[in-house]
């Protein structure tokens, strides 16, 4: 009897760069391409990781020779997204007034995300800011 594999985790390290974001939308969006049913997180997966992947980026507090490293894994039906830098300042989210021309990331990753949050690191170096979609549903 044949039984369905789970796919791994996928890990990806990257230059602390926010010309590297490209590239980590690639990674996520071959990985997505391995699920059969991987279209069904793609638009929202891709805009929560440059936003999460921006953030690691512009607001570490971390060495700029640092890497951020990137893990997707599919957890029963969500998508887990994970941006790990090696800073120690925790992301705030704060509600973005019309007018502001940045400020907006946290805030959607907190609309659009079933959750999310932010945790040390358990190497004890850094931090990672997690989020988890849920699969779009279809009409």
């Amino acid at each position: 009897m044949l039984t369905a594999c789970r796919p791994r985790t996928f890990v990806g390290r990257l230059d602390s760069r926010i010309e590297s974001t490209p590239l980590a939308r690639y990674m996520l969006r071959a990985y997505l391409s391995g699920l059969p049913s991987g279209d069904r997180y793609c638009d929202t997966a891709e805009l929560l990781l440059c936003e999460l992947f921006a953030n690691a980026v512009q607001h570490s507090d971390a060495p700029d020779d640092c890497h951020v490293e990137v893990r997707f894994v599919l957890i029963g039906s969500r998508l887990r997204l994970e941006v790990h830098d090696a800073g120690t300042t925790h992301p705030t989210l704060h509600v973005p007034a019309l007018d502001d021309e940045h400020g907006r990331g946290l805030f959607l990753v907190s609309e659009l995300a079933e959750r999310w949050g932010c945790a040390d690191r358990p190497c004890g170096i850094g931090k990672f800011v997690w989020a988890l979609i849920a699969p779009a549903t279809t009409l």
